[in-house]
């Protein structure tokens, strides 16, 4: 019976310890307190009650019908709070200045409410926030400005609403949302995707990246990205397959975008990931895509086996800031695969990306081609060239010989017909073809030689017969003669 004495002084200690026992407020009526909590979750609320204790770090609105959130529904400044609930209420309106007392805010929840567009600055003042939870409203317009300022700002939830276009511009240089980490776009009305400024994102961004629930337009470049979102084993692409579709003009329901692959009428084939192509002597850089966050380390592993692990590295092999690796002066030894070893605060990763080095300077299909019909054009040159030469040269008897060069005797000896190369010719009328003796001095069946005793043939028209001696230079000459015979 004496026991309960000692816990009186306790308890008046803890009442007198407590905020709410304070001159710094009161809990509101209809409302639970505890500590700085203050709960007033399915009160019947319309209005937010006040006032509102000026240390409250959580306060729990949810489940009531505030449909407005005016400027002034927090008449002092809330430096303490950090956790603001708004959910199910069936809000449906947002004062652009109704976050300019609780600047320390870090989570805000409006979900399951009646919003239909996010208005330019709406939340401009919530610089510290870094959850915010819009989904299952009926928003349909975004105004790019309306996440400005959030530069904390790591999760996104606008899942469930009649999105048609977000502008994912927000997202392309990592500027105006640097933390960010997971955007929900899922359940929306989005029919089609910027695929090159998606996957132009950051790894880390991607894997959190939800879309499944949109009726996309089914294309080549959509399941691209799906299906390498699924080769990395990307969060929203393993855990909503199912989900992920799109619709054909010939189909009557949407189909899964992963079954893409192969079908009519697009006859999607699945792209290589990391692969790159370059040319003796480019200069090029290889991406370390990780999906970790706060990397502790990171170094390659060229296909030789060296590891590059400090940044400016040696000989053509650099390790940039950002951890890519940069290639110059390529070389054809430098084609192979290479890998990128990331350590994270909890896990690990490897990446590995494919270098093909082509085996010419040139870039582009334009100059292969060209050098293709250069060599085409100098091959037909070369030939013209040949025909040239070998039809359209005089030959060496019209063109050395003088215009008093008496023509050859019929009656040369055997001696200078065998040992002559260069067949005798007669005397030329100017323009006149040089004939060869096998086609002029002999008769058929002597095989160009000329026969002993045979029938002498009839002089040239073009005047009497000259002698010519044996002796002739002409004759010797013609043997080492280079001219070719036509």
């Amino acid at each position: 019976p004496g026991a309960p004495l000692p816990l009186m002084p306790l308890l008046l200690a803890l009442v007198l310890l407590s905020p709410w026992g304070s001159a710094g407020g009161s809990c509101p009526p209809r409302c639970v307190c505890a500590s700085n909590i203050l709960s007033c979750s399915q009160a019947m609320l319309s209005l937010v009650p006040a006032p509102l204790p000026r240390f409250t770090a959580v306060l729990d609105l949810s489940h009531n019908n505030v449909s407005r959130l005016r400027a002034d529904w927090a008449p002092g400044r809330l430096a303490h709070l950090h956790a603001l609930l708004l959910s199910h209420n069936g809000l449906s309106f947002v004062s652009t200045e109704a976050f300019a007392h609780v600047p320390h805010l870090r989570h805000l929840d409006l979900s399951s409410n009646r919003l239909r567009a996010l208005e330019e600055n709406l939340f401009s003042d919530l610089a510290e926030l870094e959850v915010l939870l819009l989904y299952n409203n009926e928003i349909s317009t975004v105004d790019r400005t309306a996440f400005d300022n959030l530069g904390r700002l790591r999760k996104l939830y606008l899942g469930q609403n009649r999105i048609a276009r977000f502008p994912l511009e927000l997202l392309r240089d990592g500027s105006r949302l640097p933390q960010l980490a997971l955007l929900d776009l899922s359940a929306n009305r989005l029919r089609s995707l910027p695929v090159g400024e998606l996957q132009a994102l950051p790894a880390w961004l991607r894997d959190r990246l939800y879309l499944h629930g949109n009726p996309l337009a089914c294309d080549c470049p959509l399941f691209q990205l799906v299906a390498r979102g699924r080769r990395r084993r990307l969060s929203a692409v393993m855990d909503f397959q199912e989900e992920l579709r799109c619709l054909l003009p010939t189909a009557p329901a949407p189909i899964s975008i992963l079954a893409l692959a192969g079908r009519q009428p697009l006859n999607c084939s699945e792209a290589r990931e990391a692969v790159l192509e370059a040319h003796l002597g480019d200069t090029v850089t290889l991406s370390c895509d990780t999906r970790l966050r706060g990397v502790r380390s990171r170094h390659w592993v060229t296909p030789g086996g060296e590891r590059v692990l400090e940044e400016g590295g040696n000989g053509s092999a650099a390790l940039l800031a950002n951890g890519s690796l940069e290639l110059r002066a390529l070389r054809p030894e430098d084609a192979g695969t290479y890998a990128c070893w990331v350590a994270g605060p909890l896990l690990n990763e490897t990446l590995y990306v494919e270098l093909l080095v082509h085996n010419f300077t040139l870039h582009g299909p334009h100059d292969t081609l060209n050098t293709a019909y250069t060599t085409l054009v100098g091959c037909i040159l070369s030939v013209v060239l040949v025909l040239i030469y070998l039809y359209l040269t005089p030959c060496r008897c019209c063109c050395c010989r003088g215009a008093d060069k008496p023509p050859a005797p019929r009656d040369d000896s055997i001696n200078s017909s065998v040992l002559s190369a260069t067949p005798n010719h007669a005397a030329g009328v100017p323009g006149e073809p040089c004939r060869s003796r096998s086609a002029s001095a002999t008769g058929p069946g002597q095989n160009g030689r000329f026969k002993v005793g045979g029938t002498p043939q009839p002089p040239p028209r073009h005047g009497p017969k000259p002698q010519r001696k044996v002796s002739d230079p002409d004759s010797v000459s013609s043997v080492f003669s280079d001219t070719p015979i036509v």
